[in-house]
């Protein structure tokens, strides 16, 4: 089903109402979660957030199919994957913050430095260390989303 347009502002708010509670349950940067969604699902206009509402990128079985992905080794390459899907836009958020709090089955604290950083910096960092991302310049794009939006108005 796709998704009736909304403005970058809507997106932002309608994100920010499941972000924002991330820093009292999972001690979660909101402002990160709120640019990762964006980076990530291109402002809920990618395939696979209008489709899965899967708005972080989180790979995972589905019976909805693959789709194509670009991922850094050296170099840029397109890779067909499959990725979680959702219900909701709630639900995304949701399983994201189940992910950074508790990782991956076989690393339960992948994601522990990106809880413990001082500031949304730093957490764009961790993120980028722990592997949530093959791109070199993931830290740098969020970091800007955040700045450019004021997105850290959401951390306090």
């Amino acid at each position: 089903m796709v998704q009736k347009s909304r403005t970058r502002e809507e997106f932002i708010a309608d994100v920010a109402s499941y972000a924002a509670p991330l820093k009292e349950s999972h001690g979660i940067k909101p402002s990160v979660a709120i640019a990762q969604a964006i980076l990530e699902s291109n402002w809920g206009k990618s395939s696979l957030s209008q489709q899965e509402h899967n708005y972080f990128g989180i790979k995972g079985q589905s019976d909805s199919g693959k789709y194509a992905t670009m991922e850094y080794d050296e170099e840029w390459i397109e890779i067909q994957t499959s990725f979680r899907s959702y219900p909701s836009l709630e639900a995304s958020v949701q399983d994201y913050a189940e992910l950074i709090a508790n990782g991956v089955s076989w690393n339960p604290e992948l994601y522990q430095s990106v809880q413990e950083a001082a500031t949304y910096k730093e957490a764009a960092y961790a993120l980028y260390s722990a592997g949530y991302a093959t791109d070199p310049t993931y830290p740098e794009k969020l970091i800007e989303i955040i700045e450019l939006y004021e997105l850290d108005q959401y951390d306090k």
